[in-house]
């Protein structure tokens, strides 16, 4: 099995089954402008977080790491009339390269970004009062999974789900003397996991266009 064979299925599924327009394709490219590596969910994991959203009837949906809004395009048009999606991310320029790209995307209206540390940003959403989350994506820097998903579940509500995403790091995470601080992040993430009673969770390892990595699916009790 190689990447060339990956990219390949990973190719026919999308050409059968997922529709990618103008906005999201526009979004897809984000990294190119910033010259970094292909940071956003690939065209069916973006399918898949749409039809979590749809299948979980989520009307409220927080997002940690907008990048260039691939996933928050795909996340807001799962939403029904009225639903918000509320997206954070640090760097000033992704956020406002991901703003162009929601706005031709024609969801800008229910989706609310915010730029800042997310470890700042996510106290001030607890203390306003809003109604709580039914759906947590985070897909941010790894070595903080672990208090992201703290307040995920401070700020969900019973019966939400939370995906987090890149839990696998090319089978890095199964390695306890790793010395990359966002394997170890994962790594403690995982371990909370195991003694949260209020979760009940999985985590899954994909291969595909991305390569070979994973995520976390994690249903908190009703």
């Amino acid at each position: 099995m190689t990447q060339e064979q990956w990219n390949a299925v990973d190719g026919y599924f999308n050409s059968l089954l997922i529709e990618e327009d103008d906005a999201l394709a526009a979004a897809a490219r984000a990294h190119i402008d910033f010259e970094l590596p292909d940071l956003a969910v690939a065209r069916n994991q973006g399918k898949l977080l749409h039809l979590l959203a749809r299948i979980h009837g989520a009307r409220r949906v927080l997002e940690i790491g907008t990048f260039g809004g691939y996933s928050t395009i795909w996340l807001a048009r799962a939403l029904p009339e009225g639903g918000r999606l509320v997206t954070i991310e640090w760097e000033a320029s992704f956020a406002e390269a991901a703003a162009a790209h929601i706005e031709r995307a024609g969801v800008a209206g229910m989706v609310e970004q915010h730029v800042g540390k997310a470890l700042d940003i996510l106290p001030a959403l607890a203390g306003s009062g809003a109604d709580p989350f039914d759906l947590v994506f985070i897909d941010a820097n790894k070595p903080d999974i672990p208090e992201y998903f703290s307040w995920a579940l401070k700020l969900s509500r019973p019966g939400g789900v939370v995906v987090v995403d890149n839990v696998v790091l090319g089978g890095a995470v199964a390695d306890p003397d790793h010395q990359d601080r966002g394997v170890q992040g994962v790594r403690r993430f995982h371990d909370m996991l195991a003694e949260e009673p209020r979760v009940t969770a999985t985590s899954i390892q994909t291969v595909g266009a991305k390569g070979y990595d994973g995520f976390t699916l994690a249903l908190i009790s009703s």
